[in-house]
């Protein structure tokens, strides 16, 4: 398993780009990951949805697995699935290196938590925005990501819901209160023009899909996100 860019170096880096290889080509998906491992992009974000708990359905083990295979960049898999600890273990073997679940699906969230760290893959919650952050209170201990939604999951190239920066900037108190190393990502209609405001609000790591793989030149359009703004990691 690669080594996470995740609590190394932690206060050595402003914020992390994941491209959302869900707005990649799916004809050359290849070639699309050869674009994002010659990048300055620091994770390679992988959404996995079910069809159920979400409307669409995309990617599996298997082709998670070959992305893994391809891709020098750490995966991080965000699993919009339903009772997602059926799945677990097999992302886990096909090379996720963080997963995410989400709050909305999970009875048993501590317990699903720790079968992620289990497997040694580092741990994730996502919430959904209609879900109040201040739910995570109980688990941000247990936490080494938490994905804030900023569009209603399932699909790419919706426009970013604004009281997501209220969300980042509670979170973000609360993990810099409890001096937690707790990753604050943001998923759903990043792009140049907000990715700013969204840094200032917190979050440290910017999930962009449409942004980087219908640009003209995406790794110009990640180089741009990685360089926006002198922000730091909460120390």
């Amino acid at each position: 398993m690669r080594s996470l860019p995740l609590r190394q170096n932690f206060k050595n880096m402003s914020h992390y780009i994941a491209p959302s290889i869900l707005a990649a080509d799916f004809t050359n998906l290849e070639q699309d990951i050869k674009m994002i491992n010659g990048s300055e992009a620091d994770y390679l974000h992988v959404d996995v949805m079910d069809g159920v708990f979400v409307p669409a359905i995309s990617f599996g083990q298997n082709i998670v697995k070959q992305m893994h295979a391809k891709s020098s960049k750490p995966l991080d898999v965000h699993l919009m699935i339903v009772d997602p600890d059926r799945y677990i273990k097999d992302f886990a073997d096909a090379g996720a290196e963080i997963i995410t679940v989400h709050y909305e699906a999970c009875n048993h969230l501590h317990r699903t938590l720790q079968l992620i760290k289990s497997l040694g893959c580092k741990a994730g919650v996502a919430i959904n925005p209609h879900t109040a952050p201040e739910l995570l209170e109980c688990i941000l201990e247990d936490l080494d990501l938490i994905c804030v939604m900023s569009v209603n999951p399932g699909f790419g190239g919706q426009k970013f819901i604004y009281n997501t920066i209220q969300k980042l900037q509670y979170l973000s108190s609360k993990i810099r209160d409890r001096n937690l190393k707790t990753l604050l990502e943001v998923d759903g209609g990043v792009g140049l023009q907000n990715a700013e405001k969204i840094l200032q609000a917190g979050a440290n790591m910017l999930v962009a899909g449409s942004a980087v793989f219908k640009s003209e030149s995406p790794q110009d359009t990640i180089s741009q996100l990685k360089g926006i703004g002198n922000h730091t990691l909460h120390a």
